[in-house]
């Protein structure tokens, strides 16, 4: 019987670099963000602010990188996922830290994911600009 087992996971190094790619882009276009990256149990590895970025967006950007890391697609598809369901529309809605709007990205590779990368403080479509951009840093993109 197996006891044990490895969990894939994101590096430091790989959710720094992320993340400060993330915020050079945000920077190279005039937009002011919070971005977060998590393992894959959603532990908070990586965070920046820039600042001037809203100080609720703080929360966002890390319940978005949340999200992604913990389902492992888009935040921006739960509405797809689930929207034809009231049921699961209803009782999704009332967890905490789940996004339903984009901004976070999960980290895959291969077949897998290794985390999840979000942004908070532009619009959403920008906000998942942002993202990308740390994905494609790391060689990871999305």
């Amino acid at each position: 019987m197996e006891v044990a087992s490895t969990t894939p996971g994101i590096t430091w190094a790989a959710a720094s670099a992320a993340a400060q790619a993330a915020v050079r882009h945000a920077e190279s276009k005039g937009w002011k963000i919070n971005v977060a990256v998590v393992d894959r149990s959603g532990s908070l590895m990586a965070f920046l602010r820039m600042p001037g970025a809203f100080l609720h967006s703080i929360d966002l950007a890390i319940d978005k990188a949340y999200t992604s890391a913990s389902f492992g697609f888009p935040t921006k598809a739960w509405m797809g996922a689930v929207g034809h369901d009231e049921g699961m529309k209803l009782g999704f809605s009332s967890q905490p830290r789940l996004i339903v709007f984009g901004g976070g990205l999960p980290i895959g590779m291969g077949d897998d994911w290794i985390g999840g990368i979000g942004v908070s403080g532009a619009s959403e479509s920008e906000d998942e600009e942002c993202a990308r951009a740390g994905l494609v840093a790391i060689g990871l993109a999305a």
